[in-house]
């Protein structure tokens, strides 16, 4: 049997709803957040998963208990985001406001241009892919559920497709990823699906 890992990217929080910048700072999902949550346990409730990890971020333990409740869930604090330095809360705007310069440089190559106050990029897919990979052979031949944050599955897929264009594997809230391991090797089975958020559920339904 392959060893299967499903990443699941946290819920939406009022942070991410107004676009503010959001890695170690420890905000609480949205309403919004916690039904999308909800939505993906409809989808995964059928799952055989033997072993749940999660960030230690309350946005990220919020989303697990949710999908996963009555579950052993283990905290995990090298599954939290990166660290943006000077831009934790600030908005796109406020931050080309604030930091022009360096925030340009950044956008246009973050592995060469560190954040003042943050993690530098490459500390960060050091720090992920040790940890995904110690949980890979923590659980050989299992299916481990790992709920974590955008950047933190963007970084870790990348390094598998040997690309370095983080922003462009940012998964959406409460999106699924799923990599399975054979003989030692990952292979990307799912990327950043998200089609249970199409579905209404009741509470939705009747709120109309």
């Amino acid at each position: 049997m392959p060893t299967k890992l499903i990443l699941i990217r946290h819920g939406e929080t009022t942070w991410n709803s107004k676009r503010r910048y959001c890695g170690f700072a420890d905000v609480p999902l949205s309403n919004k957040g916690k039904c999308q949550a909800k939505k993906l346990a409809g989808r995964l409730k059928f799952e055989k998963i033997h072993k749940i990890y999660s960030s230690d971020r309350r946005r990220a333990l919020q989303t697990a208990k949710i999908i996963f409740k009555g579950y052993e869930i283990e905290k995990i604090p090298e599954l939290q985001e990166i660290n943006f330095g000077c831009f934790e809360g600030l908005t796109h705007r406020q931050i080309l406001k604030k930091y022009p310069e360096i925030y340009k440089k950044w956008l246009n190559d973050p592995y060469k241009t560190v954040i003042p106050s943050g993690e530098k990029l490459a500390d960060f897919k050091k720090r992920i892919t040790r940890i995904f990979k110690k949980i890979v052979s923590l659980n050989p031949g299992k299916t481990t559920a790992i709920v974590s944050h955008g950047g933190a599955i963007s970084i870790f897929i990348t390094g598998i497709l040997k690309n370095r264009n983080f922003w462009k594997y940012i998964p959406a809230s409460t999106s699924i990823t799923v990599v399975e391991y054979k003989k030692g090797k990952p292979n990307i089975a799912v990327l950043n699906d998200a089609s249970h958020l199409k579905k209404k559920l009741w509470a939705e339904l009747l709120s109309f």
